[in-house]
């Protein structure tokens, strides 16, 4: 099951429902099934915390995913700020909505084995992001 929840800021206004049958469609799309998945929503303050804590990291970032995946079924606790969420958007001009969605998904592709360190793997993440947000429009009018 796929739950979301919030930390330390409001839980943003987002369609749950639509949500997780996208995100199951997305993990069924690289053959994988959807375990228990748990995304809060943070402020930077929150994930700047999470990131000291368990990484050794000393910065603010848009998500943080753990994943607790075996096999075939993908499952983790994916942090994500909304705070910078907000301000990307706002950097790249985009609506916050669908910055928060592309983050979304994003996490979920880590879960599903989709990596993004090097930049070919960030380019290749990106067109699938793309694809997912692509997927979530046609979920929409459905």
């Amino acid at each position: 099951m796929i739950y979301f929840t919030s930390s330390d800021v409001g839980m943003p206004v987002i369609d749950e429902a639509l949500l997780r049958r996208w995100l199951q469609s997305v993990a069924a799309g690289y053959r994988k099934k959807t375990g228990r998945i748990n995304y809060i929503f943070c402020s930077d303050e929150g994930i700047l915390e999470v990131n000291r804590q368990f990484l050794q990291h000393d910065y603010y970032t848009d998500i943080i995913t753990f994943d607790y995946s075996v096999a075939d079924i993908v499952s983790g606790d994916i942090f994500i700020s909304v705070d910078t969420v907000r301000s990307n958007a706002e950097e790249r001009n985009l609506a916050y909505e669908e910055e928060l969605h592309r983050v979304v998904v994003h996490g979920m592709l880590h879960l599903t084995g989709q990596n993004d360190k090097l930049p070919d793997d960030r380019a290749q993440m990106t067109c699938k992001e793309n694809k997912a947000l692509c997927l979530l429009e046609e979920m929409k009018q459905d």
